[in-house]
This record gives C-alpha cells, structure tokens and sequence, in this order.
C-alpha cells in the first residue's frame, strides 16, 4: 500500500470461489496480471465519460472486502467498473476501482516499506506490435496522451506510464535484463517503483541478499526469477 496507488498480492485459496480468470492465468505463468485504474472524480463520472467516448464500460459493481484489523473486522468498500478488451488492447481484464473507504486502506503504517519503496511508477507490456494498440489508447486516455518512439508507445495516466513494446524492443531499452524468450504475449513483463533513495534501497536488497542490477539509469532492477515472475524496477521518484 504506497500513499496514492497499491500492489494487491492475488492467489486462490478456495477453488471452489469464483476464480476461473486468476486461475487460468496461473496455469500459465505467475507475474503481474492485469491493473486497476483510479478514477480522477466518482466511478458514475467515470463510466458516464466513457460511454461518451464510445466505449464499452460495464455496469458499476460494488465489492466489500472483510480485512481483519488490530482493533477488529472492518470491510473496506469499493465501486468496480469492468473495461472492455477491445478499449484496453494488451492489457485483458482491467478496470477502474475507486476506493470508497481510503481510510481504512491508507494505514500510515502500511505505507513504510523496509526497501524504500514509496509509489507506484507504472509498468511495462509486451504486445507482438504497438501500432493496432493506438487508437484505442487515444480513445481511452486522449491522444494527448499518448506518445510513440519508434515502435514503443507510451500512455500517460496520470502520474503513472504504461510502456508497450515488443520483446526486442524491450531488451534493446533494458540490455542488462534477462527475458524469457518463451514470454506470453500480450502481458506485464515488469513494474516500476519508486524509491526515495536507490543506494539505501541496494543496501537494503544486499542485506537481504536479493539478486539485482544497477542500470545505466541510475535505477535497480530485480530480475523476474527473483520476484514471483514479474520484473521488478526501482528507481527516484
């Protein structure tokens, strides 16, 4: 849990819930799986912008969670709202969550993290070509938004990037990274973090004996073996 955004751990504890997505995936492979985006008003404000747009959002969803606290059972409460494939190339499965009960969520003691870690950067996707992903992107976010490099996009939403590439895209720009060659495409191969200083998040990985590399950047990098199959970057915010 950072101050702005999160990282939820998922992974099946009862087959018998309704988990057939998850499941599938990690019959695949482990890693990150999809991402939940925040909307900047009222998740109604959200799907009505959508729709207007053209796209294909689903009903709002209300979920409760019960979390279990020192001072006893809460619930935290949230409003789901389901994208569309087609409106999210590359990234199956997303949707726009907004937090109901941030208090609940938001614990000042839940948002130190012994490596330094302070905020979620954003991530990074493997797709076979950028170019079809684009005008859905425009759509979603505006083209204002989004950005090409040769054949890397890169959407910006709001503070955070989601950098699409292809495979060979992605080792020319991370060099000192080793990919599996046999990666699932379309997927997310690595998450950006933030750190307030990377030389105390490097001792601190030293201490605990975490296998990483410094980049040409300045930033670190944990290696997919090493972290639960998803790439792990590190960099100053």
């Amino acid at each position: 849990m950072f101050e702005n955004d999160f990282l939820e751990l998922l992974g099946i504890v009862d087959p018998s819930d309704n988990v057939e997505h998850l499941a599938a995936f990690l019959g695949r492979r482990e890693g990150a799986r999809n991402i939940a985006f925040a909307p900047a008003g009222s998740a109604e404000n959200a799907r009505s912008a959508l729709l207007e747009r053209g796209l294909h959002p689903s009903e709002l969803h209300a979920l409760g969670r019960q979390m279990e606290l020192p001072e006893g059972p809460s619930i935290p409460r949230f409003s789901l709202i389901g994208l569309a494939s087609e409106d999210t190339p590359g990234l199956p499965h997303s949707f726009i969550c907004a937090h109901l009960t941030p208090e609940l969520m938001r614990r000042p003691e839940w948002l130190v993290h012994a490596n330094g870690a302070n905020g979620f950067r954003g991530i990074h996707v493997l797709v076979e070509h950028t170019a079809p992903l684009l005008p859905a992107y425009d759509r979603l976010f505006g083209i204002q938004h989004v950005t090409t490099t040769d054949t890397v996009a890169t959407v910006h939403a709001g503070r955070h990037q989601i950098v699409f590439s292809t495979p060979d895209d992605f080792v020319t720009m991370h060099p000192k990274i080793d990919l599996d060659p046999d990666f699932p495409l379309p997927g997310i191969v690595a998450v950006d973090l933030g750190v307030t200083r990377t030389d105390a998040t490097a001792d601190y990985f030293r201490q605990q004996q975490i296998i990483f590399a410094e980049m040409p950047d300045g930033s670190l990098a944990i290696p997919a073996s090493a972290a639960d199959g998803a790439i792990l970057f590190f960099s100053e915010r």
